[in-house]
């Protein structure tokens, strides 16, 4: 069969149902981050929920894109919901058993535990987006998968929306143990409405003997590419910088508002997502998805340099806006990369290794920053000497000291970028990229 209208209808159905799995995972997720903040005041406690996702994330995305390669990507889709499921039931039991007091003491191992069986549920989830990934290359023409990955990013950024807003609302107005079963609830549907989707396709080629975590499948196919393991180590290098974002951006957001204003906050916010991924799903990303990649980052980088400069609730609400809104280009980017210069029988493997290897480097800063911001930097600003040293720069309030990190950490991505953009890997890259015939796929649909 080819590709065409039933094949991308097909993808428009799994699509839909990410959205319903997606909204899942974000709505709990944010709503622990919120309760976790709001009962302990901790930024490290923070810093290591929001780190501690992105390191299991990234130490088993290359054994999920194994998954992804040597099964049908609706039965890892339906394992995925399965699991997460159970564990999100779980979580909810150990509410009813212990009860928000017991449970709010980070100190304490069942807060940890609580989280830990939460967090489970979520790393599960990414399973769903690297075999979406995949589905892409399967059943959308090559011509038109920039515009499918920015569906992509469209639907992340509905999800994003709805969750931050009613994750907040949720926390605030109906306590945690509402909010879990709710998440119980929607993970169920989102299982239920997988069910009856088909996805056309046949059983992956088998390879007797290869291991579950299938590094040297990954690097043999990354390296067959001209400049690719730079493109993964640029991006690598970015989310070392962004591990500054996934610690410090809820405490920001908390100090200038209320939980249930800034889950609002981040809804409206949101909308980003949306015109961001819609105009890459209408405009494509045109002719080199590479330098369009590093340019997005370059606008990344000058919103974090700016838009904590003061304290001022509008800018910082402004500055997630523009930068939800140039994400979706960024992500759609390096995914239409690999879907045209990788094979698809390993897709899931670099799918999965970018994934190990760029989410690695998160929690590496997550974890450093928390530490450092809450006993060195947050201090320093508030003492006389750093408002005196700083305030040329960044004004006065009481979050200077997260200020200061985001602007650090702004320009250091900014310098980075203008370095990649006169390097020699851009160019191989974009001549690979440009030279990668479409996709034949085995036994699966064809151009």
């Amino acid at each position: 069969m080819t590709r065409g209208p039933e094949t991308v209808r097909a993808f428009r159905q799994v699509l839909g149902n990410t959205l319903v799995a997606n909204v899942t995972a974000s709505f709990l997720w944010f709503a622990l981050t919120f309760w976790a903040y709001l009962e302990t005041r901790s930024v490290m406690a923070t810093a290591i929920i929001g780190g501690g996702y992105m390191l299991f994330t990234a130490v088993f995305g290359t054994f999920f894109g194994t998954l992804v390669d040597r099964h049908r990507k609706k039965q890892v889709m339906v394992i995925s919901s399965t699991v997460t499921l159970v564990a999100y039931a779980a979580s909810a039991g150990l509410w009813l058993l212990l009860g928000e007091d017991r449970l709010a003491d980070w100190g304490s191992p069942w807060f940890w535990l609580f989280t830990g069986v939460i967090l489970v549920g979520g790393i599960v989830e990414s399973l769903r987006n690297i075999a979406l990934s995949t589905t892409v290359t399967l059943l959308v023409p090559d011509d038109d998968r920039d515009k499918a990955n920015g569906l992509v990013g469209t639907v992340q950024g509905i999800s994003f929306m709805i969750t931050s807003v009613f994750s907040g609302l949720s926390v605030g107005l109906l306590g945690m143990g509402w909010t879990l079963a709710i998440a119980v609830a929607l993970t169920g549907v989102a299982l239920l409405h997988l069910a009856p989707i088909t996805i056309p396709e046949v059983d992956p080629e088998p390879e007797e003997g290869g291991p579950h975590f299938d590094f040297r499948g990954a690097i043999s196919a990354i390296t067959a590419v001209p400049g690719l393991v730079a493109l993964i180590l640029f991006t690598t290098f970015n989310n070392l910088v962004s591990g500054v974002y996934i610690a410090l951006m809820d405490p920001y957001g908390l100090t200038l508002f209320s939980v249930e204003a800034w889950g609002i906050v981040l809804g409206v916010t949101g909308l980003g997502f949306v015109v961001g991924g819609g105009l890459v799903a209408k405009l494509g990303l045109g002719a080199n998805p590479v330098r369009t990649l590093l340019l997005v980052n370059l606008a990344i980088a000058l919103i974090g340099m700016t838009f904590t400069v003061r304290e001022w609730a509008w800018l910082y609400v402004l500055g997630i806006f523009v930068f939800m809104a140039v994400i979706p280009a960024a992500e759609a980017a390096e995914q239409t990369i690999l879907q045209r210069v990788v094979p698809f029988r390993t897709q899931g493997r670099v799918f999965g290794f970018a994934q190990s290897v760029e989410l690695a480097a998160s929690p590496i800063s997550a974890f450093l920053i928390g530490p450092i911001a809450e006993f060195a930097l947050i201090p320093y600003m508030e003492s006389e000497e750093g408002r005196d040293s700083w305030r040329w720069l960044l004004g006065d309030g009481d979050a200077r000291g997260i200020a200061l990190v985001f602007m650090i950490a702004g320009g250091i991505m900014f310098v980075t970028v203008l370095v990649a953009l006169v390097s020699a890997p851009y160019r191989r890259l974009s001549a690979a990229y440009a030279d990668a015939p479409p996709q034949q796929l085995e036994g699966a649909a064809t151009d």
